[in-house]
């Protein structure tokens, strides 16, 4: 095998490896709201103190980002990511001991700790070792792990929390993501020590700050996570408790949604790759497929607080998932373009600190509502915000090329 065949292998099993993390990711934070059913009643939680746990997680979550960003433009990147799957793992062990509201509130804020590394950790890996007409892929193959991650968390928690309870959740997904170490281990020990494309001087936040196309970023990330993590924290208890499904018919329909947004993930990857090899703008295939996505997602919400049977509210679930999918997939595509590889980490640091602003405010808001006008409300509420999120990437979001970096400005900064 060539050398650039020998390094495109390594890329790949990173790209592979990131992709499994990011699903990890998302199986460990979701583990709360497939375990909510149950776990509410016999924690005594009520529909705001429960908000408040969901939300936990975000509030050092979010902050870190730009600090964790920070630090893989800085140090190394392998090691960070290894760091924080290890503190994520022991901490969603743990709440499967959690006693009431404040241990799990705890455990929330320190597994918000261990993941703030994924986003900015993936991003600065593949700006590095991905070239971009193979972007798409690279990038489906975490928005497909976000994707995933939900899907098999819901179906294996569920069959979990109907046969053993809900701590047994918690246990199982905590072992299960510890075995991630094991293969990365070995992946980051086969990488060359040099050659790297964006070694230099390091880019200081202040300079990205005062850079719009980040904060337009930073906002439109925030408006689609809003929509994301509304379903991730309130689907299982709306099937439960609004529409009557019983925990297995639960599962069942949100794991249906979650796999569509995993295949749609990848298909869109392969899209916008086959689109860029043909010399066809890929900011322009990015934007619109954006714009579309979050149009979708607003009729696929707005749906949903009027569908009753399984049928409508299944079509409506695997609408809300193709929507998702570009999201997911986008969002960090479009910062590696802004960033470029010297400052990918760094971007997608503070871009998803902000961005994820939504999950604090999100799950209190969607609490207050549901207790106070039901669920149907705070359908009605989200899908407002997604269609604002695609006028947002219509409008707002400023012609999409790398931002000027340049040598002067770093020394001036």
């Amino acid at each position: 095998m060539t050398a650039t065949g020998a390094r495109r292998g390594v890329a790949s099993g990173l790209v592979f490896l990131l992709g499994a993390a990011v699903f990890l990711n998302y199986v460990d934070r979701g583990a709360i709201g497939i375990a909510a059913p149950l776990m509410k009643s016999e924690l005594r939680l009520s529909e705001e103190a429960y908000g408040l746990v969901f939300s936990a997680f975000f509030w050092i979550y979010a902050p870190v980002q730009m600090f964790a960003g920070w630090l893989c433009d800085r140090f190394s990147v392998y090691k960070l990511m290894a760091a924080g799957i290890l503190l994520w793992a022991g901490s969603t062990f743990l709440m499967g001991f959690a006693g009431g509201f404040a241990s799990l509130l705890v455990l929330r804020i320190m597994l918000g700790v261990g993941e703030s590394i994924s986003f900015p950790g993936s991003s600065k890996i593949i700006a590095r070792h991905v070239p971009p007409e193979r972007r798409g892929m690279a990038n489906a193959a975490v928005a497909a792990g976000i994707a995933l991650g939900p899907a098999a968390g819901t179906l294996a928690g569920g069959l979990i929390l109907g046969t053993w309870g809900w701590q047994a959740i918690f246990f199982t997904f905590g072992v299960v993501t510890l075995v991630w170490l094991l293969p990365w281990r070995r992946t980051v020990r086969a990488l060359p020590t040099t050659g790297y494309h964006d070694e230099g001087q390091r880019v200081p936040v202040g300079l990205l700050l005062s850079k719009w196309p980040l904060w337009s970023m930073s906002i439109v990330h925030a408006l689609g996570n809003y929509c994301f993590y509304f379903l991730l924290a309130w689907l299982p208890l709306f099937l439960t408790r609004s529409r009557g499904f019983g925990i297995g018919e639960m599962t069942m329909l949100a794991t249906l949604g979650y796999t569509v947004q995993g295949a749609c993930a990848l298909g869109y990857g392969h899209f916008s790759d086959w689109w860029t090899r043909s010399g066809r703008s890929e900011a322009a295939c990015r934007r619109w497929m954006m714009v579309a996505s979050q149009l979708l997602a607003a009729g696929a919400i707005l749906g949903l607080a009027f569908a009753h049977s399984a049928v409508a509210i299944g079509i409506l679930l695997c609408l809300a998932g193709a929507a998702s999918a570009s999201l997911s997939l986008n969002i960090y595509a479009v910062a590696q373009m802004f960033a470029g590889p010297r400052a990918s980490g760094t971007w997608v640091g503070v871009q998803n600190a902000i961005g994820n602003l939504s999950g604090i405010v999100g799950p209190i808001v969607t609490g207050i509502v549901v207790q106070r006008a039901g669920y149907d409300s705070a359908f009605v509420l989200t899908a407002a915000i997604a269609a604002f999120g695609a006028a947002w990437w219509a409008l707002a979001v400023p012609r999409i090329e790398q931002v000027d970096l340049g040598e002067e400005q770093l020394r001036h900064s």
